[in-house]
């Protein structure tokens, strides 16, 4: 059955007729175009699906479109402002935390919301933070190293 949905997605609201079986990464890659969040398991498993919801990290392949209703969706695509990089996305380029790329979109978007609610969390902290998040590449000392270089980085905006 499909039903109205009005979702605010990266700050701009859309009006869609979605059945309500689908999911929002469905919604975002196939009606919005916003491939940068990838399918990965499909289960849960990966975090490569990872969107903010409300600012909250959540697995897009596990919530419902219908869900994300009159709520505000964070996607990779929404994270640069002007075509310059967020500092966690400049971060992640910089220190090299990313191979192959396709987890690095949800890795992005797990460390925005570790570090908006913890500006400077502990390596452990860092870790527990990306528990959800699988990388089949780098074994993740360059993203541990990247959220610590956008830690710095965010704290260094906040002082301009």
């Amino acid at each position: 059955m499909k039903q109205e949905l009005l979702i605010t997605v990266n700050g701009d609201e859309h009006h869609l007729l979605v059945d309500t079986r689908r999911t929002l990464l469905d919604v975002l890659r196939d009606d919005l175009g916003l491939t940068g969040t990838k399918n990965g398991c499909g289960a849960g498993e990966c975090g490569a699906c990872t969107v903010l919801l409300d600012g909250e990290p959540v697995n897009s392949c596990l919530t419902l479109a219908h869900e994300a209703a009159g709520r505000d969706v964070l996607t990779i695509e929404g994270l640069s402002s002007g075509g310059v990089l967020h500092p966690v996305q400049q971060a992640f380029v910089s220190q090299g935390a990313i191979q192959c790329g396709f987890c690095t979109p949800g890795m992005v978007m797990t460390t925005k919301a570790l570090l908006d609610r913890n500006p400077d969390p502990t390596r452990e902290e860092i870790l527990a933070g990306l528990r959800g998040n699988l990388c089949r590449c780098t074994g993740y000392v360059k993203i541990v190293e990247a959220v610590e270089v956008a830690q710095c980085l965010l704290a260094e905006e906040e002082l301009v």
